[in-house]
């Protein structure tokens, strides 16, 4: 067996469904009543938040489930399993799957905060991201310090803002920043402006990665979702939903290569991202693609002459993947350094509660270093997460 019992599982990518209290008891009291809240809506629960309604996905909490009973609807708390949304039952959850330690992205919130950077009260929306932070770094994670990873994301609607907070989660312990795989499809300024350039400053100054997690710049791939006309209804049109599924982690790979020619990446030398939930498969391919266009296109454009994108990927990118037998078969053109294991729990495409058989069938034939840095080390590097023993 590949997978040896001394190899501790740290799942890059994992989530949880907030408790309504995560705002009504960390927000102050003149914004309880617009703060996100649960109401009970035709017998579902349903968050309500500026003005809107926002429901608990059912494919968002499917972890225990017959794939056969999964569904777009709204579900309520009792019909998840209580790791979903508790953290001490998580952990029992982790112990079943054979899993160590876990980063937890947000669900109400969006992957990087997408819910509040649509809120029109910018004032509450702010307070909002931080109430989430100080949930998620406090009390959520400090409930297994050895065992969830400490992650934040930012008001991105104002840089100045963002810089702060970042600032504020590092100094509380943040490893990682959740960011919009893109900020474009939300109308900020491209990866190739100076804007971002504070922000990075800081990342780099604290060693945290930025995690862009597939779909959290809002962005749905395949014509039928993207060059959709405003107002067309996918429901009456027809358009299955696994079109897109099988299709986000195209995001990641039109972030890469926005990243790898905007020329950030050469003034933060030590600036580090995260492609979450991304899967590696595509990568050979991409960094192929990049370094023959930069070949021939270097000369004229404002494009670094001198470093290939390839370099810059295995200098400043971390793949990762949940099920990809095509990417682990081509590990080494990604760079094995720079490959890490998600998890999913409790997503439609996490193994959950046979993550670890599943790993072991799919690192079959890896030499053992290899599978150790794959399954652990990479991610603890990548998020400066040693071993607590």
């Amino acid at each position: 067996m590949p997978l040896q019992e001394h190899h501790q599982i740290v799942s890059v990518d994992d989530h949880l469904i907030e408790h309504p209290r995560v705002w009504q008891d960390r927000v102050p009291q003149k914004y309880r009543e617009a703060a996100p809240r649960i109401v009970e809506v035709d017998g579902k629960h349903i968050w309500h938040y500026d003005g809107k309604q926002f429901p608990t996905i059912g494919l968002n909490a499917v972890a225990g489930k017959d794939p056969k009973d999964w569904g777009m609807d709204p579900v309520r708390y009792e019909d998840m399993i209580p790791g979903c949304y508790d953290p001490v039952a998580r952990v029992k959850d982790m112990d079943l799957d054979g899993v160590q330690s876990a980063l937890c992205f947000p669900s109400f919130p969006g992957f990087a905060g997408g819910t509040f950077f649509r809120a029109q009260d910018k004032e509450l929306a702010l307070l909002c991201v931080q109430a989430w932070n100080d949930f998620y770094i406090d009390e959520w994670c400090a409930t297994a310090p050895d065992r969830f990873v400490p992650m934040a994301i930012l008001p991105v609607w104002d840089i100045e803002a963002s810089v702060k907070e970042a600032e504020r989660v590092a100094a509380k312990g943040a490893r990682t920043l959740s960011f919009p795989d893109s900020p474009v499809p939300l109308g900020l300024p491209s990866f190739h402006t100076r804007h971002w350039d504070p922000l990075w400053q800081v990342c780099s100054d604290t060693g945290m990665p930025v995690s862009l997690h597939f779909g959290s710049g809002s962005f749905v791939p395949g014509f039928s979702f993207s060059g959709k006309a405003p107002g067309l209804d996918m429901v009456t049109e027809n358009v299955p939903f696994a079109v897109a599924t099988v299709l986000f982690s195209s995001n990641l790979m039109w972030s890469t290569v926005d990243l790898l020619f905007s020329r950030a990446l050469q003034r933060f030398p030590k600036l580090q991202f995260s492609l979450a939930e991304g899967g590696i498969g595509w990568v050979p391919y991409i960094l192929e693609r990049a370094d023959y266009t930069w070949d021939r296109h270097r000369w004229y454009q404002d494009i670094d002459a001198e470093v290939k994108p390839s370099d810059l990927f295995r200098k400043h990118f971390w793949g990762c993947f949940i099920d990809d037998e095509h990417g682990l078969e081509n590990r080494h053109a990604i760079g094995i350094d720079r490959i890490t294991l998600e998890i999913d729990y409790p997503h439609s495409d996490s193994n959950w509660p046979n993550s670890r058989k599943r790993a072991s069938e799919v690192l079959a034939g890896i030499p053992d270093d290899e599978v150790e840095k794959i399954v652990e080390t990479n991610a603890r590097r990548m998020l400066n997460y040693p071993r607590s023993s």
